[in-house]
């Protein structure tokens, strides 16, 4: 399901928000099924959108590699 503008400033709003944090931002990507989230500038997830029976939802993944686990 396509993401339009309006979701991706709704998303980037939220996750500001949510998590305090004016450096997260929403961009769009070349696939219209999803966004990215980057933190200060880095990839850090994707977003998803799903319509199950006219219920919107959107799902947040991010992947951690076990390198970066090292470094905390």
């Amino acid at each position: 399901m396509n993401l339009d503008k309006t979701d991706i400033a709704k998303l980037q709003t939220y996750l500001q928000k949510k998590f305090g944090n004016p450096g997260l931002t929403v961009r769009e990507r070349k696939v219209a099924d999803s966004v990215e989230v980057y933190l200060n500038g880095e990839a850090i997830g994707t977003i998803y959108k799903d319509n199950d029976e006219g219920e919107i939802s959107y799902d947040f993944n991010m992947s951690i590699l076990d390198i970066d686990l090292e470094e905390a």
